[in-house]
């Protein structure tokens, strides 16, 4: 250190322009995020942090500030084959018996995103990791021609390596077996497990592998989605990742999550999202396989919302903020997370200020502490709205729904939260149906009994320290 202060000291020049560099990078950094016309409470978020630790500040902003909207996933020509598939199944919801606001929400979803609508579907729920692993097991022990397998996290563990064998006993059979898993939520996964099955002959991939130095910026665009697709005839998706802690839980208790098993048409649209993805990673595009899919099964109307930092709007945010300001009679919403946009917390508060009955159940403890502090900042606003507010109790909740009024429901990978929101790749299932919005209600109300009801009057009491760490990762919820 003294052979450094004495350099510089008998080279003030050198000093000073490295100083000179470091101030003028800051400030090329802090137009950047000004010109970019971003949120302002995000913009302001990164301006703080470039502020005060600019050191810091420059290293996250390389990491976790850049924006990829607008870039394309697929060339125009490989969506429109994919297209080619959907469009079979479009049919014009305004002939249909949905209510207005379902209407709206059928043609936004299209605007945004080409969300297909469609009708007859079939709907299985699962709120508990055993009975969802065993569904999935069962169908993919039947495989005859493909299995489409994508998750954030893919763990080593026991139902991992189960899952495992039954991919490579399919492959080995000749079916087609594709996974992709994200690389950074897989991360604790030994590279070996994912060997195995490559070399059994599944089609095993990481999406947006992280390398240093070259590729490290990749580390803030996650692909948070957990889809599967067998035969063309089964779906899942919902917020289950593969790993022991939904069955047998861990230090938080086991984790409550809700996931879906589909058959119908709406199976077409699982893999469209998937076949994206694929050929995203520069893989061959899927489409040989999906001629005759998605067969007519039940009743129930579905749309698939995808949303990433891809996209040119904040796709699922902006239909939770259309579905809640339209909501007549309540809004239930399990998350893990409750970080939500200003123009979401507003919205919500609106709803509840004008009678609409409206419910947010979090886990008491999640598996991030920064996330439940910053979480627990945006509840005192919500209590003085008349928001009924609640910590669950009985284990980690992960869950992802919403349920609204009669006819509405959200159930998949999105957090309520900013990320969730700009950053990862995620995917919803909006299902228009009296019959499975009394369901997720219901699960709503039983979820209750494993529940505490947040009082302001007891929520005042909680210590000055807790108060003031909510509110300093609060100014930070725009980045986390």
């Amino acid at each position: 250190m003294h052979n450094y202060t004495s350099f510089f000291l008998d080279n003030p020049y050198v000093y000073y322009s490295l100083m000179g560099i470091y101030a003028l990078t800051v400030i090329v950094i802090l137009m950047v995020v000004i010109s970019e016309n971003r949120n302002p409470v995000k913009s302001l978020a990164w301006i703080t942090v470039l502020l005060l630790m600019p050191g810091v500040g420059i290293v996250l902003y390389m990491f976790f500030g850049r924006s990829i909207k607008n870039t394309r996933m697929i060339s125009r020509r490989n969506r429109r084959r994919l297209k080619r598939v959907q469009q079979k199944h479009k049919v014009d919801p305004s002939r249909l018996g949905l209510s207005e606001q379902s209407r709206s929400l059928v043609k936004l979803a299209y605007s945004l995103s080409g969300a297909i609508y469609h009708v007859n579907n079939n709907v299985e729920i699962f709120t508990n990791g055993k009975d969802k692993f065993d569904a999935l097991k069962k169908d993919i022990s039947t495989a005859r021609q493909y299995i489409l397998i994508q998750y954030y996290i893919f763990s080593d563990d026991k139902i991992g390596q189960e899952i495992a064998q039954l991919l490579i006993d399919q492959a080995r059979k000749g079916v087609k077996v594709c996974v992709i898993y994200d690389h950074v939520g897989s991360l604790h996964t030994k590279n070996r497990f994912f060997k195995r099955m490559r070399k059994a002959g599944v089609k095993i991939y990481p999406f947006f592998k992280v390398t240093f130095p070259p590729f490290g910026t990749r580390i803030n665009w996650r692909n948070h989605r957990k889809i599967c697709v067998i035969d063309g005839k089964v779906g899942y998706i919902g917020g289950m990742n593969i790993a022991d802690r939904y069955v047998e839980g861990d230090k938080l208790g086991t984790w409550r999550d809700t996931h879906l098993r589909v058959t119908g048409t709406a199976v077409t649209s699982l893999l469209f999202s998937f076949a994206v993805d694929w050929n995203f990673m520069g893989q061959p595009l899927i489409d040989s396989e999906v001629v005759e899919i998605g067969k007519p099964v039940g009743d129930m109307g579905i749309q698939l919302m995808t949303s990433g930092p891809t996209s040119q709007w904040s796709n699922v945010a902006m239909m939770f903020h259309h579905a809640i300001v339209n909501s007549k009679k309540r809004v239930y919403l399990q998350t893990p997370y409750f970080l939500p946009t200003e123009g979401l917390l507003k919205a919500l508060c609106a709803a509840a200020l004008a009678k609409v009955d409206v419910r947010i159940m979090i886990p008491r403890r999640s598996d991030s502490r920064t996330m439940t502090y910053a979480s627990c900042s945006y509840i005192t606003e919500c209590l003085r709205a008349g928001i009924k507010f609640y910590f669950y109790d009985g284990g980690m909740l992960h869950s992802k729904t919403l349920v609204i009024d009669d006819e509405f429901s959200s159930v998949g990978s999105t957090n309520f939260d900013f990320r969730s929101f700009e950053h990862n790749f995620e995917s919803n299932l909006f299902i228009y149906s009296r019959e499975l919005n009394s369901k997720m209600a219901d699960i709503f109300m039983q979820d209750l009994n494993q529940s505490t009801r947040v009082f302001p009057s007891e929520w005042k009491k909680r210590p000055r320290h807790v108060k003031i760490a909510e509110s300093l990762l609060r100014l930070l919820s725009p980045i986390l």
